[in-house]
């Protein structure tokens, strides 16, 4: 079997029911798996050493810099992230692949789209139209964003490949899971947040839900996935609201807690 000269970097926490299909849907092809665990208290390291990936345990540096870090471990410039509850599918494999036949490929960097899998479901739903990330790319050239919240490629000017086949995501166990992991990630960006005043985000307490259902519902096709489309749709933008709804919440505290301006000298 071909194998690409890449190094694929996986950072997991507690996610042993789910990184070995993650760590088997790339160890046949890419040169080297390394996994960045952040102190799991699960079977997850176990799991990834039995399957064949090179584990360095590293406390969490926030979501940029924790995969920043694992871009440093690896010992190929080409590095493939995929998360820990992420399936590379044999379509996107192949065009990995040809991506490196025939010298050094076109671009710096390559973005996929990614389809979410409902929690039961053997594959996404018809039409699922979900996210498009920047996975595989020369870190010589580009690298993650050092951010706390986000973990997203920098790619500056570099025009960047686009690659047609799909990741395939496992993103939720379950609906609670969806809701615990939503609410986390809600008071993680609160935390993050800049806002000062609730002025500037008062508008959107009105519009953040319906604008959100709508997004989720329509623009990326949960109307193609039944009755738990709409479910999925209504709790992602019911948390979005929330998240608005508790920016706001602290602004106002910020608001109240400053410190009345002096009066003007005589």
């Amino acid at each position: 079997m071909r194998r690409a000269p890449v190094s694929c970097f996986i950072i997991s926490k507690n996610e042993a029911d789910r990184i070995g299909r993650t760590i088997r849907s790339v160890r046949p092809w890419v040169d080297e798996v390394v996994v960045v665990d952040s102190e799991s208290t699960d079977d997850t390291v176990s799991v990834a050493l039995a399957e064949g990936a090179r584990v360095i345990t590293q406390r969490w540096l926030g979501f940029g810099g924790q995969k920043r870090f694992a871009e440093e471990q690896c010992r190929n410039d080409w590095v493939f992230n995929v998360d820990a509850d992420e399936v590379v599918t044999p379509a996107l494999e192949r065009e990995i692949l040809d991506v490196f036949t025939g010298g050094d490929p076109k671009f710096v960097a390559y973005g996929m789209p990614l389809q979410m899998v409902y929690p039961s479901a053997s594959k996404p739903r018809l039409f699922a139209r979900d996210h498009w990330y920047v996975r595989l790319y020369d870190r010589r050239f580009v690298r993650f964003r050092q951010s706390n919240i986000h973990d997203a490629v920098v790619t500056d000017d570099y025009p960047v490949g686009q690659l047609r086949a799909p990741m395939h995501h496992y993103s939720m166990r379950s609906f609670p899971d969806m809701k615990r992991k939503l609410n986390d990630r809600t008071w993680l960006l609160v935390e993050n947040s800049d806002v000062t005043t609730t002025g500037s985000v008062s508008l959107r307490l009105f519009t953040e839900l319906p604008m959100n259902f709508f997004k989720y519902y329509i623009v990326r096709r949960h109307c193609m996935g039944g009755f738990t489309g709409l479910r999925y749709a209504s709790i992602q933008a019911w948390y979005r609201f929330l998240k608005i709804y508790r920016i706001w919440g602290e602004a106002g505290h910020k608001t109240r807690r400053m410190p009345a301006p002096e009066a003007p000298a005589a």
